[in-house]
């Protein structure tokens, strides 16, 4: 078994490219290309499809990758226990996030956690949450910060309620307001912070059963900020990305109260490397769900 061909097919596959493999794994283009062509000849069939816009799986291909990830995944375990056994001397953890905690909350675990590690090295993966949920059960991060609740098969660790807050222009008409009404969500156009699957903000209004005007739908909160400091329109953010922010904004609670649930998930926690399993004592909460 060559594991270094397993993984340059599986790699080759995840960035749909041979290039981009090649700059993960630290070999060149021709070397990834030469491993895949000595599977698919040790194998008898072909496993990718190549074209000018990029590779592709064959049937044959799709059917032996899950297969394939799994190996990867297993002799990726193995390496960090090998890894363990050097007393953290080196090593990478790799986490799945989005904006807000990234933003606020991995630079001060991160900056504590490499005094106490210095060798330990990090690779930050921002998406939405279907795509950190996909990431940690492909094997491609070894834990991810998601909105609770998340998959079954996923271990989980609850970390904090976060508030969603309305965030108006500073002259709009109700910008003196106590709580923000919901039927005023209906008077003025949206600015919606979604992606992918529906989230937090589509289900306050399917539960509410209110239909805003959304004129603008993106995962970058900022850009949301800016256009509602714009007068473009209102929106619906979550507390934890509204610190210290460089925009003339007003964010108000509405008269509903609503939240997220901020958690971290990950496969198993004691497949874990001890790493990653040491990073998680300097979470800034620690409750387990």
């Amino acid at each position: 078994m060559n594991i270094q061909k397993y993984m340059a097919f599986v790699k080759a596959v995840e960035y749909g490219s041979f290039t981009r493999a090649a700059e993960a794994l630290n070999y060149t283009q021709s070397g990834i290309s030469r491993m895949i062509k000595d599977l698919e000849l040790e194998w008898g069939m072909s496993l990718l499809e190549r074209g000018r816009a990029g590779i592709s799986l064959t049937s044959d291909g799709l059917q032996l990758l899950p297969q394939l990830r799994r190996i990867c995944n297993e002799h990726e375990i193995l390496m960090r226990q090998v890894e363990d056994l050097h007393d953290m001397q080196s090593g990478i953890i790799r986490i799945g996030t989005f904006s807000s905690v990234a933003t606020h909350w991995l630079p001060n675990m991160i900056k504590f956690f490499k005094k106490d590690y210095p060798n330990i090295d990090f690779e930050l993966l921002l998406g939405d949450y279907t795509e950190i949920e996909n990431w940690i059960i492909e094997g491609r991060v070894d834990f991810g910060f998601l909105r609770l609740p998340t998959k079954a098969e996923l271990e989980t660790i609850f970390l904090e309620q976060d508030r969603l807050l309305v965030v108006i222009p500073r002259d709009h008409p109700l910008a003196d307001c106590d709580k923000f009404p919901i039927s005023e969500l209906l008077h003025s156009p949206f600015m919606l912070l979604e992606k992918g699957a529906k989230a937090e903000i589509s289900e306050i209004f399917e539960k509410h059963q209110i239909s805003p005007l959304v004129h603008f739908t993106t995962w970058d909160d900022y850009a949301i900020m800016s256009m509602v400091e714009n007068g473009l329109g209102i929106s619906i953010l979550p507390e934890l990305i509204l610190h210290r922010i460089p925009y003339q904004v007003i964010a108000k609670e509405l008269e509903v109260p609503a939240f997220r649930n901020i958690g971290l998930a990950m496969r198993e926690q004691r497949l874990l490397s001890l790493a990653a399993k040491s990073f998680l004592e300097y979470l800034p909460f620690r409750k387990r769900e």
